[in-house]
């Protein structure tokens, strides 16, 4: 586990606290981004195979999206029981907010898991107590990065198969924009693919046989050499203080999906459950309005792409 400075990760961000609960195998954990109140969010599917969390009503479109929390959590369909230790949490320190003038308080949060479950039976982790821990633990420090809370049982390089991969994990940045306003990142790598540098397009993690890196190919991803057991999932949340409105956020959330494509290879396939959530505590600056309309959308998309491949490479150990 690697701790790098608050102003290079998603607490960079004002408003965002962050924590990891690792089960005490350190095989599988939870991840909670918790917000100082619910905040504008929105949501994009690209893989084939995704396991989410209340994301219907996270469509731009839709009437309301706004989150308390946000989780991460190993497990495939048993991690989703995070979602209850978060949001009870949240409730019982005095969050959520009334609707419909009823007095019960709700606190709604959004998640998403990978699948990181053993090839042997055994008990499964109490993800809801795991949730629980995660969010109130949830503190503006700078995110602990490497094979923790969700990441703590990822791997990646799966298209030869789960002998030949190697481990995954989680990673974080944070940039500031020209003008204000700050964009941080998280990401989990558990992915079929394999790890390249954009910035060199070298390499740095993948499938091994032998001891050495076999970079994917389209037939050992998808063709008849394809192992029939290669299923994956990279997970992203992309936060921002500028204040946008929900259908600049998913604009801003599209562009930033290009920094996942051009790090993690292949990506978005059919077995992949990838998901990338982004949301915005409103607590910063707009900054200048540049020639276009939608710039300062682009302006954070671009950003977050960049920052996507920079927490993607800390993930699996790379700087």
């Amino acid at each position: 586990m690697t701790r790098g400075t608050r102003g290079d990760s998603l607490t960079a961000v004002p408003g965002v606290r962050v924590a990891h609960a690792t089960a005490a195998s350190a095989a599988t954990g939870v991840t909670v981004v918790r917000f100082d109140r619910a905040v504008p969010t929105v949501v994009r599917t690209p893989g084939g195979t995704c396991t989410t969390y209340d994301t219907a009503s996270l469509r731009s479109d839709a009437t309301f999206g706004r989150r308390w929390a946000l989780f991460f959590a190993g497990g495939s369909l048993h991690g989703l029981d995070a979602a209850r230790g978060v949001r009870d949490t949240i409730l019982g320190e005095g969050g959520g907010h009334t609707v419909f003038q009823h007095p019960r308080r709700v606190a709604p949060v959004s998640g998403a898991t990978l699948f990181d479950l053993p090839r042997a039976a055994g008990p499964l982790e109490d993800y809801a107590a795991l949730g629980a821990q995660a969010t109130r633990d949830a503190d503006r420090r700078p995110v602990p990065y490497g094979r923790v809370g969700a990441g703590a049982g990822a791997t990646l390089g799966k298209y030869l198969g789960r002998d030949g991969a190697q481990p995954g994990g989680l990673g974080s940045a944070a940039g500031r924009l020209r003008g204000g306003g700050t964009v941080g990142v998280l990401a989990v790598v558990n992915a079929v693919g394999a790890v390249r540098d954009p910035r060199t397009g070298r390499w740095i993690a993948g499938a091994r046989r032998r001891g050495r890196l076999v970079p994917p190919s389209t037939e050992a991803v998808s063709g008849e050499r394809a192992h029939p057991t290669a299923a994956g999932t990279t997970l992203v949340a992309v936060v921002t203080d500028v204040p946008l409105d929900r259908p600049a956020l998913e604009r801003a959330l599209q562009i930033a999906e290009g920094g996942v494509a051009r790090t993690v290879v292949p990506i978005f396939t059919a077995t992949d459950g990838d998901v990338l959530f982004g949301a915005t505590t409103g607590e910063g600056r707009r900054p200048p309005i540049a020639r276009y309309p939608g710039a300062v959308a682009d302006r954070v998309g671009i950003v977050a792409a960049d920052l996507i491949g920079t927490a993607i490479r800390r993930a699996v150990g790379g700087r």
